[in-house]
């Protein structure tokens, strides 16, 4: 996730439990296989968006073997390094399943280590209610009318809806502590860190008294997605209507600059987080510190400002809602929001089944991905276990409870194991199908928080001091009625593969970039931080740059075209 995970989390925050462990008939009908009669299967998940690796356990180990037998050993680049992509490549056997960045998707394809499942995918009744995706997914890669890959979070929208309140990134502060310092408006990124400090200065523990801090940084996700530079910078981007595209910045005006211009947004963010450093804003464990270890501080209110819509999931629950102690999107006059709408023909990473996969590993797989892909499934991956985490109500619409199962890691029930809802947690951090879909047993989102209930329950303290000060209902609704957003309609189209050259010069340039990045957070004044900006830009130059930015515009280009024909 890389962020990306995330992206990635709000799926996995808000939910991703399972339900209900009793058996259905059958991956093509809907609901997945009894496992009655079935060996026991381990099956090997080569998955660039875990960010754990290791054998699956707890309530989804169990609700897996339950259903299909199968046991999930997963094998997580993120946790173990890039170099198990090339190594595992090289033996011919990437994973039993895999779920990569399309561009190495299609490269494996022509490598011979994807599995083609065309004539077997549409005999999947939930799979086959995606058809008009997957095939236009695989025919615009150019497989030739044959079916390898499943796009992941597709939705049952359309390609230019947006149906999220709160849009992927932007500012999100603790509604209290913003209050306590009475609330300012905010101009800029400038008066944004003056607001932080106040809030710091006046609350600088959480209520165990530990140390708290506006900014908890990790450096596990850097120069993931397809992205070069730092995660914690490439996100916030956004937040000036800017897209980083490889090495490449996509404008608002659908122009291209390079990554290194400081004009530009990577260079204002980086200096952003440069300030807060100096400020005393940005915790000392930042440059070093995990993404395990950054979620226990947000769930621990150790941080004050997040930037994920789903960061807030290990924060926020119905009481902190309505007790006015929850995060929320806090507006800044200057900026304009970038936000891609629903994610219809999938986000860009792509599931699929290894080619050294035999018969009957490869039915087992087709029930478990149709099963992962229907109601049923679905409900498990985004609503959490019924009766733990939500109940149905008498017009059968469904209602959260035990919000907090997540943040406080509560024990589930002893049927799903009894062990830690977090500890059991999904760990393929991935989906077909994703949580803004339309469930159809409640013509509500899978996702709690766009639930009537949900909404009703949570329109407390927080949410009404909110509208009432800035004049909306949700975040989005103030972006839209201020003309503050541009919303990029999802597409999917076949891009290039890095050359040998052009993926050589990726690698050095992003350990360039970020190296230099996390030393310049912690520059010791601004004539050593762009002192050091001039020396990252000239290294990179030595490194191909500039053959890079070329590849990566004109790769770019594509989407973008493709972006204008649809809208």
């Amino acid at each position: 996730m890389k962020r990306t995970v995330a992206l990635l989390l709000v799926l996995v925050l808000t939910l991703g439990c399972l339900s209900a462990c009793k058996k259905n008939d059958g991956g093509s009908t809907g609901g997945g296989g009894s496992s009655d009669s079935k060996d026991l299967m381990t099956i090997e998940f080569y998955d660039v968006a875990a960010n754990y690796q290791g054998t699956q356990s707890g309530w989804f180990e169990k609700v897996v073997k339950d259903r299909f037998n199968l046991e999930l050993s997963i094998i997580a680049p993120q946790v173990s390094g890039g170099d198990i992509y090339q190594t595992r490549s090289a033996s011919g056997n990437l994973g039993d399943i895999v779920i990569l960045e399309a561009t190495d998707f299609a490269d494996c394809v022509k490598n011979g280590l994807i599995k083609d499942i065309t004539s077997d995918i549409y005999n999947y009744k939930n799979l086959a209610d995606y058809k008009t995706q997957i095939d236009y997914y695989n025919n615009g890669a150019g497989y030739g009318g044959k079916i390898y890959g499943i796009p992941t979070e597709m939705t049952n929208t359309s390609p230019t809806t947006l149906s999220e309140d709160v849009i992927y990134s932007s500012p999100l502060l603790r509604w209290d502590l913003y209050n306590g310092v009475g609330a300012p408006d905010i101009k800029d990124l400038d008066g944004l860190l003056d607001v932080l400090k106040q809030m710091k200065d006046k609350y600088p523990t959480n209520a165990d008294g530990d140390p708290a801090y506006p900014f908890s940084l990790w450096p596990d996700w850097d120069g993931g997605d397809g992205m070069l530079g730092i995660a914690n910078v490439v996100q916030l981007t956004t937040w000036y209507g800017e897209k980083i595209k490889g090495s490449a910045i996509l404008k608002p005006d659908n122009t291209f600059t390079p990554i290194t211009d400081k004009n530009a947004t990577y260079y204002k963010i980086l200096k952003f987080l440069y300030k807060a450093n100096k400020m005393g804003l940005v915790d000392p464990d930042s440059g070093t510190q995990k993404w395990d270890d950054a979620v226990a501080k947000m769930s621990a209110g150790r941080v004050y400002l997040m930037w994920y819509s789903w960061q807030v999931g290990f924060w926020n629950s119905t009481d902190r809602l309505n007790d006015g102690t929850a995060f929320i999107f806090t507006p800044v006059q200057d900026q304009y929001y970038y936000a891609d709408s629903d994610k219809y023909y999938g986000s860009g990473r792509v599931w699929g089944i290894g080619s050294k996969v035999d018969d009957a590993k490869f039915k087992r797989i087709m029930e478990f991905l149709d099963w992962y892909a229907s109601p049923d499934g679905l409900e498990f991956q985004h609503c959490g276990i019924e009766g733990f985490n939500y109940e149905k109500m008498s017009d059968g619409k469904y209602k959260s409870i035990n919000d907090n199962a997540l943040m406080d890691n509560l024990p589930v029930p002893e049927e799903y194991g009894g062990a830690g809802y977090n500890d059991g947690n999904n760990a393929i951090n991935q989906w077909i199908v994703g949580s803004i879909s339309t469930n159809p047993k409640t013509g509500e989102s899978y996702a709690k928080t766009y639930w009537a209930s949900y909404k009703a329950d949570t329109m407390g303290k927080t949410k009404n001091e909110w509208a009432a000060k800035f004049g909306a209902a949700e975040p989005v609704e103030w972006m839209k009625k201020n003309n503050k957003i541009i919303i990029s309609p999802n597409v999917s189209v076949a891009l290039p593969s890095d050359t040998p050259d052009i993926a050589t010069a990726r690698s050095q340039c992003n350990t360039e970039i970020c190296d230099a990045s996390w030393r310049m957070i912690y520059a010791k004044d601004d004539a050593d931080f762009d002192a050091q900006w001039d020396q990252m830009t000239k290294n990179l130059d030595s490194f191909g740059f500039q053959d890079l930015y070329k590849f990566d515009v004109d790769k770019a280009q594509i989407e973008v075209d493709a972006k204008k024909a649809a809208q």
